[in-house]
């Protein structure tokens, strides 16, 4: 697959995120809230964590902004539902690496999944905050929780 085929691929799957996304809608059974705003741009998301027994329950967040922040939570919200708080926060570190990465990070797909998508973001550095702001968020909703002794 070329270069372009891949960038129009990735493109795609951030749209469908943004257009129909996974998760979104503030629900009850939670143990910490947190409201993240993006100073550069604006956009700014409300997140609730719900960790049952080391696993991560549920993630529920009402977002306000771009398609890259939006779709951004929407991808977060299918990788770590359902895995255990350790395994969820190793997913959020390698999404950070790869944001961090600018665009030279070579994403694993078969761990990072959609998140993949958002390897072209990384190459425009106002484009990662908002690409991070959801899972900012949800690493500091769930160390409030009690899911890391760090």
């Amino acid at each position: 697959m070329t270069a372009q085929n891949l960038d129009a691929l990735y493109q795609e799957i951030i749209l469908d995120h943004y257009k129909n996304p996974h998760g979104k809608g503030l629900r009850d059974a939670f143990e910490a809230e947190v409201h993240h705003v993006n100073p550069t741009c604006g956009d700014e998301v409300t997140l609730r964590v719900h960790l049952d027994d080391g696993v991560v329950a549920d993630v529920s967040y009402d977002a306000l902004g771009c398609s890259i922040s939006q779709a951004s939570a929407s991808v977060l919200y299918d990788l770590v539902v359902g895995k255990p708080v350790d395994e969820a926060l190793a997913l959020h570190e390698e999404f950070l690496a790869l944001m961090q990465g600018k665009g030279e990070v070579e994403p694993d797909e078969d761990t990072l999944e959609d998140a993949i998508a958002f390897a072209g973001v990384a190459k425009f550095p106002a484009r990662v905050k908002c690409a991070l702001l959801s899972w900012m968020a949800w690493k500091d909703a769930t160390v409030q929780a009690g899911g890391n002794d760090a």
